[in-house]
């Protein structure tokens, strides 16, 4: 059977702050410019989630779009969405909320509720031109 690869668009709206907490004030505004402003700032994030497999001969599906609609619901959208990932977001406590690391937290963070079988890319976009992907 061929692979074919699945996607399932979501969105959240988050705040965060790029900083080290190491850091002065003078120095992360050097390496982050105004994303390390004091008062936070957001982002309509746009997410893509897909997944690669083999087309299963009862169903037709790679995976239904309708479980993994409601897995990016539950662990995503629920988690991120209207949230300050710096204050709010357990995984953000002690790591920076770049896109990078935000992509890589919601690859594990799905990753554990998809059959090992099928390969997972994230898709990230932090703004229309920005946006990072990470498959594991």
């Amino acid at each position: 059977m061929p692979k074919v690869t699945v996607h399932r668009k979501a969105h959240f709206n988050s705040a965060h702050r790029l900083y080290r907490k190491d850091w002065s004030d003078e120095k992360n505004f050097e390496v982050f410019s105004k994303c390390s402003n004091p008062n936070f700032h957001g982002h309509n994030y746009e997410l893509i989630v897909s997944l690669t497999g083999v087309i299963d001969k009862e169903t037709g599906y790679v995976y239904d779009l309708g479980i993994l609609s409601n897995l990016i619901k539950i662990h995503v959208e629920e988690s991120f969405d209207h949230k300050n990932l710096n204050i709010e977001v357990e995984e953000f406590k002690n790591l920076n909320p770049t896109a990078e690391n935000i992509a890589v937290v919601i690859y594990d963070k799905l990753r554990k509720h998809l059959p090992n079988y099928l390969e997972l890319e994230i898709t990230l976009y932090e703004t229309p031109r920005n946006f990072v992907t990470y498959a594991g």
